[in-house]
């Protein structure tokens, strides 16, 4: 698992890349860098992994490209220790990402080939997310609920309710909304029984899936 200068240097061009993209939180763009995006893809993408674009990782899923997760991140406004719940672990790498920002992570795959997979990958690089679980996604993890945000990695037809009563109130519920095209979505808490919700435009994700397993 080798990650050289050359690949640091990659990582600073992609990292100028999504900034000339409009990211300008510098704790993404920090993480970014950090991240050795190359080891979360199979060793035939190596050469690709610094390139704003999205790879197959097996199981009919994508690792998201660099500008979505940075976007996604962005979205949340992570603060150190907040807690936030990922719904589609994937390749691990918005884990990761989310991880290096200083969050408390507990994320959810419903693919237990992936699941698999990135519970050996993330300690090996040295992040540690709070909790990795292989479910369904559509009910969260109400045992460690309330969050400070939830963010949802798959398009998802519309937004489950449990994960909005799994939101803190002023926490933030971040999830790309459609079948075919997604909308990024965020929803507010701002207290029992409201959200306010705010759109930022069109984006591809993988469908987010239930009860598969």
């Amino acid at each position: 698992m080798k990650d050289t200068s050359k690949h640091q240097g990659l990582r600073n061009q992609l990292a100028k890349q999504l900034e000339e993209k409009g990211i300008i939180d510098k704790n993404v763009l920090e993480a970014i860098k950090k991240i050795p995006r190359h080891l979360f893809l199979n060793s035939s993408f190596e050469d690709f992994a610094y390139l704003d674009k999205a790879f197959p990782i097996g199981a009919g899923q994508t690792i998201s490209q660099p500008y979505t997760v940075a976007f996604q991140s962005q979205l949340l406004e992570v603060k150190k220790e907040h807690k936030i719940l990922e719904i589609g672990t994937g390749s691990g790498y918005q884990t990761a990402v989310l991880c290096v920002m200083g969050a408390k992570v507990f994320s959810v795959e419903r693919q237990n080939e992936l699941f698999k997979t990135t519970s050996l990958l993330l300690p090996k690089l040295g992040i540690r997310p709070k909790h990795l679980s292989f479910g369904d996604g559509y009910k969260g993890l109400p045992q460690y609920a309330p969050f400070d945000s939830i963010i949802v990695t798959a398009g998802a037809p519309f937004i489950p309710q449990p994960l909005m009563a799994q939101l803190k109130i002023g926490g933030k519920l971040v999830i790309p909304l459609g079948e075919e095209n997604q909308i990024m979505t965020m929803l507010v808490r701002k207290n029992e029984t409201q959200f306010e919700k705010h759109e930022f435009g069109e984006f591809r994700f993988v469908p987010l899936l239930e009860d598969k397993n």
